[in-house]
């Protein structure tokens, strides 16, 4: 069988094109070496990120080629680190690397949309062009766009893969009714990863690809006119270096040569004043369409199919009609770009679209429609953006909590919610918001954080994590304690991998940000109250509900109120090795912190009587905080060790001593045991639990990269 190659491409972001194409890598057989091109010239970079090898890429790129290194058996191959190096890498490198692949083995490309000439070699030699879409409103439209995109390319409809990919959960539409939309059929139907029957339905996919019989390129493809959209945060940078246009040749180098095919130019994107004045038009462009569509009302009535549709028509119109008015614009290609990114952003977040597809950026904070300021590697900075007014702010709070049934208006001022991606969204509005309305969106990676990450970038020592999995795996009580945006949730979802994969483990959270890696877990999240002020269910109705679905772990989110109560009752009556995140500066703060929750139940109950249930409940404190540098760590391991008098008596296992700050402002310091040898250290012996106390010995760290945990 000779070199094969399968190219994917997502209708539009975030519906899982990259997670399908390294699955595809791994699954699909070859008989040669497996390649994986990251074609993405956004700046995402989630390749690099997921197989840990940005650093060797960035080490042996050559300007203007692509990078390539190895993982185990599989290449990774990138073809630009951000949308400005997208333009350095010409198609003519694309092909010459690729003239230099072995004759036998498989390809499979992660490709932009729109498409940029770059990927054109790949593309006239895939053996399928799959194209991922959701099987929602919005996914729709988007694959209608890139299925006439490649129609006008000129790519037969035998060579695309169309396929619904499920993978947030949140269909509204069947396939029927996608497939008689697009008129197109559809080539497979993927779940949700965690859905039942996910392995069976992508093996039956994997098997049709890999029936795909062997055909000749496409050399006769169309040139494209289109631009990639990207990051735009270049309009910023001082005086980037911009190659003139490479011609790219039209033969395919991965199958022969072909004289008569056009050239297609890679086009560069607009100088700083062509992008200053791109957003100027942009938001003139929404501020005309806010006065002609009530937005407000379409998002309410997201569950309305035929409105949705009739508002993307309208939306779609106006573009169209203002922009064919505007004398400024002087190319098609210009148009075509600031039209599809005034449509995506009329439908989704506005002016926070491009700041969510930052991977960098942990928070973003709205304060006010004219004020944006994002967190970056754990600095907060200001942004260019701002929205129109207050009520496209508003419009946009309404779009993320619609589909999740909250609300928000006067008599309900404030909500937290979630994006799809999970990020975690607070939004409060006037009158409690003097300043008009406040959003904060605190954002998760794409890749979580598990124990080898903290690790690396010296979150806490190998001596301390060998004694945290000990502790869970012989079911002690642990509270994670610290401030907001100390990597409280991260740590948490950390030690949860240590939870023997066996046990049944439910999760209470507000909005749902735990991601287990365990097959047997429940996931219960609260409910606020509806319009009339009824059916809320807290998270204390939740903790009460999960003791009678016969768990062996609880994991809190975040214990805030009354819960507390009901989670040391728990911990107290057979269901031990709970984990549970608090807000506290130290260990001594936390269990005050609980004190006081427990009071908030409304029992009248003796204050000693409260701090024996605590002292019977709660093993071990971690106590993690954000230091000046902005990396967050764990600064001390206390362990609850009884009662003396009406005192609940701590003794610190291990602390964080910080020694001073190096040349480049980052935290020094070191992690220390505290002389003392752990009560729990029976526990350990009783259940088995294998731990080596000599481990437990002074080490010493200086931090070596940012960390930015949550």
């Amino acid at each position: 069988m000779s070199l094969r190659v399968f190219v994917v491409v997502g209708a539009k972001g975030g519906v899982g094109a990259t997670s399908i194409a390294m699955q595809l890598v791994d699954e699909l057989p070859s008989s040669g070496p497996r390649f994986i091109v990251d074609a993405d010239l956004s700046g995402r970079r989630a390749m690099a990120i997921w197989y840990d090898v940005a650093k060797e890429l960035d080490l042996g790129r050559v300007p203007g080629s692509p990078a390539m290194t190895n993982k185990g058996s599989l290449s990774i191959v990138e073809l630009a680190r951000s949308y400005e190096d997208g333009f350095v890498v010409s198609a003519e490198a694309v092909e010459q690397f690729a003239h230099k692949l072995p004759e036998h083995g498989l390809v499979v490309v992660d490709a932009p949309q729109p498409f940029a000439a770059t990927v054109r070699p790949f593309m006239m030699s895939a053996a399928k062009i799959i194209v991922i879409s959701e099987p929602t409103l919005l996914g729709v439209g988007s694959a209608h766009a890139t299925l006439s995109a490649m129609d006008r390319f000129g790519i037969p409809p035998s060579r695309i893969a169309f396929t619904l990919y499920d993978l947030r959960n949140n269909a509204e539409l069947r396939a029927r009714e996608v497939q008689e939309s697009l008129k197109f059929a559809i080539a497979a139907q993927l779940p949700a990863p965690r859905e039942r029957g996910w392995s069976r339905t992508f093996g039956r996919f994997v098997d049709t690809l890999a029936a795909t019989p062997e055909l000749d390129p496409m050399h006769d493809l169309r040139p494209s006119t289109a631009n990639p959209i990207g990051d735009r945060r270049q309009a910023r940078r001082p005086d980037p270096v911009r190659p003139a246009p490479v011609p790219f040749p039209g033969a395919s180098s991965l199958g022969g040569a072909s004289a008569g095919a056009a050239s297609v130019f890679v086009t560069m994107p607009p100088a700083t004043g062509d992008v200053a004045a791109a957003e100027r038009l942009k938001t003139e462009l929404h501020r005309a369409m806010l006065t002609k569509i009530d937005f407000l009302a379409a998002a309410r009535a997201h569950t309305d199919a035929g409105k949705l549709a009739d508002l993307r028509k309208q939306v779609d119109a106006i573009a169209d009609e203002l922009l064919a008015s505007r004398k400024d614009i002087t190319s098609a290609e210009h148009a075509s770009r600031v039209r599809h990114e005034v449509i995506e952003e009329a439908m989704g977040l506005g002016p926070l679209e491009s700041l969510l597809h930052e991977p960098d950026i942990t928070e973003i904070m709205v304060n006010g429609f004219g004020n944006i300021f994002v967190e970056r590697r754990g600095r907060i900075e200001d942004t260019a953006k701002q929205f129109v007014d207050d009520r496209q702010v508003r419009l946009v709070i309404e779009r993320i909590i619609a589909p999740l049934g909250r609300r928000l208006d006067e008599s309900s001022p404030m909500v937290d919610a979630r994006l799809p991606d999970g990020s975690r969204v607070n939004a409060i509005i006037e009158p409690l918001a003097i300043d008009g309305p406040t959003l904060t969106i605190r954002r998760f990676g794409t890749k979580r954080f598990g124990i080898d990450d903290l690790l690396r970038v010296g979150a806490v020592t190998p001596p301390v994590i060998d004694f945290l999995r000990a502790a869970v795996q012989a079911r002690l009580n642990i509270i994670v304690s610290g401030g907001t945006g100390s990597g409280k949730t991260t740590l948490l979802n950390a030690l949860s991998s240590f939870i023997p994969k066996a046990d049944r483990i439910v999760t209470i959270e507000d909005a749902a940000e735990l991601k287990l890696d365990q097959r047997h877990v429940v996931r219960l999240e609260a409910r606020p109250p509806n319009l009339e002020g009824k059916g809320a269910i807290t998270i204390r109705d939740l903790v009460r509900n999960s003791l009678r679905m016969r768990p062996d772990r609880i994991v809190v989110g975040e214990c805030r109120g009354a819960e507390a109560l009901d989670m040391l009752q728990a911990m107290n009556t057979g269901h031990d090795g709970s984990l549970t995140t608090i807000h506290a500066n130290s260990a001594r703060d936390a269990l005050s912190r609980v004190e006081t929750m427990v009071l908030m139940a409304g029992f009248d109950l003796p204050v000693r009587a409260i701090r024996e249930q605590v002292a019977g409940a709660v093993d071990l404190i971690v106590q993690v905080s954000r230091l000046r540098d902005g990396s967050r760590r764990v600064i001390g391991v206390s362990e609850v060790v009884g009662m003396e008098g009406d005192v609940v008596t701590m003794q610190e296992l291990v602390k964080y001593r910080q020694r001073g700050i190096d040349d480049e402002g980052n935290v020094i310091g070191d992690f220390e045991p505290c002389g003392v040898q752990p009560i729990c250290l029976a526990r350990f012996e009783e259940l088995g639990v294998p731990y080596d106390v000599s481990t437990f010995q002074l080490t010493s760290i200086a931090r070596k990269e940012p960390t930015w945990l949550r």
